[in-house]
């Protein structure tokens, strides 16, 4: 039987001084600096914590700095006035300088059962509401993992590892603090993080806190879509997407998240999945631009294919893309605005397809065109009818383009439509799209 490594506090507790860590200020956002200093100079303890102390002891650089302190949030609030108080299950303050926003959390308090002061447990355990406080050991106790309960103090500059989470770096193990079963019923969310963060660090998940996952997987259901939604983002565009996708199919949580990606379709699209991916770290790491729609369309397509007849009809095409973004939405509360990104990159791929010269100057112009480009030439990437296709409209967009020479005039034999589910439209349909007359816009004259 696989044992439990519960954070022993008081005899594990590890104490480092300036001199025996390498946290240097410099390398914390002044915004963070501000908001310790002025936590420090209000007469409240400030520390900084959780993934920002982690990273800042791997040599990393951290995305972001979360700070924890003795002060309530109507205190924090008084502290600053940019400040915002947000959130029902934990109460957090959100404080702005500049375009940088400190999270803020007052130090947690201990078990107090079901009911002790603003805390709410439902009986399988899942905590609703907690907005219990106390002091920095009980915060640390009450925290997912042992690589996040080490807290920096601006005090002395000292480091404090409260759960052993020291030795779990050097070992390069994802653990969580105290009895895994209880934990994650806790929160199911944290056996998303727990996958996002071996992927992220390149660790492996502590086998105690594994086994559990494969237990406890469904508690996923009842997490609100939204919160959902939330975690799917810092899996997918946080610059380690691949990694969090294998990670996630290999603790066969993918088939929880999205249970319409069935394994067949992953199959056929295993490549194109991939490149999607890795294009999608590579921009994320080179602090480039990337559209979370676009990720999304990528996320739905083998969804959208096994939904999809070999030759549909325009009004199959759109109730297919229907049913696939209103599932979407159920699981992970896809925002509307994502939504029409996906619909419009998918309702445009068909369209580069047996285009005329006549067509293709229509098609350039349109703003949603590039989206679908670079769609379908990660689609081509195992797939040379589709590649070609690609190659096409690459030296469509060329200045010198000749766009007859490469697509034909109207009436000119065409390459032929690849048999690739959800690509093809009926050619009556096709024609339709592009070169359906525009209609006459009526003037509003004055009367004479």
């Amino acid at each position: 039987m696989i044992e439990a490594h519960p954070a022993v506090f008081g005899a594990a507790t590890r104490v480092l001084t300036r001199a025996e860590h390498g946290i240097s200020r410099q390398s914390i956002s002044s915004a963070a600096l501000r908001v310790l200093y002025g936590l420090k100079e209000s007469g409240y303890a400030a520390y900084l914590v959780g993934g920002g102390v982690r990273d800042l002891l791997l040599g990393q650089r951290p995305k972001d700095f979360d700070i924890a302190t003795n002060a309530t949030p109507d205190q924090i609030n008084k502290v600053f006035r940019n400040c915002r108080l947000i959130g029902r299950r934990f109460v957090i303050a959100h404080v702005r300088f500049g375009g940088e926003i400190i999270e803020v959390t007052t130090f947690r308090g201990s078990d107090g059962g079901s009911a002790s002061g603003d805390r709410f447990v439902e009986t399988d355990g899942r905590i609703l509401r907690d907005n219990v406080f106390g002091n920095v050991e009980e915060d640390a106790e009450r925290r997912d993992f042992t690589v996040n309960a080490m807290y920096y103090n601006i005090e002395d500059f000292s480091v404090t590892d409260y759960a052993g989470g020291l030795a779990d770096l050097s070992k390069k193990v994802i653990r969580l603090i105290g009895d895994p079963e209880k934990r994650y019923r806790e929160d199911p969310v944290r056996m998303l993080r727990a996958a996002r963060l071996a992927a992220k660090l390149g660790f492996s998940i502590d086998a105690a806190s594994e086994l559990k996952i494969a237990e406890l997987k469904e508690l996923l259901h009842e997490i609100p879509p939204a919160r959902l939604f939330d975690e799917v983002l810092k899996l997918f565009m946080g610059g380690h997407g691949e990694k969090s996708w294998h990670e996630l199919a290999r603790l066969d949580l993918l088939s929880v998240l999205f249970p319409d990606l069935k394994p067949a379709n992953l199959r056929a699209n295993r490549v194109f999945l991939e490149q999607a991916l890795q294009s999608t770290d590579a921009r994320i790491q080179a602090e480039k631009p990337v559209s979370a729609g676009f990720f999304f369309a990528v996320l739905g397509w083998p969804m959208l294919q096994a939904r999809m007849p070999d030759k549909p009809t325009q009004d199959q095409r759109s109730d297919a893309i229907d049913t696939v973004l209103g599932q979407l939405s159920r699981i992970i509360a896809l925002p509307r605005r994502y939504a029409m990104q996906v619909r419009e990159i998918w309702e445009m791929l068909p369209r580069l397809f047996d285009a005329s010269a006549t067509r293709a100057r229509r098609i350039l112009p349109n703003p949603r065109f590039r989206a679908a480009y670079d769609f379908l030439h990660l689609l081509g990437a195992d797939n040379p009818t589709l590649k070609t296709l690609a190659e096409r409209w690459t030296k469509a967009q060329l200045p010198e383009a000749n766009l007859d020479e490469i697509f034909g005039k109207p009436g000119e034999a065409k390459q032929a439509t690849p048999d690739v589910p959800g690509l093809q439209i009926q050619p009556s349909e096709a024609v339709a799209i592009e070169v359906a007359p525009r209609k006459k816009r009526r003037r509003n004259r004055k009367p004479r």
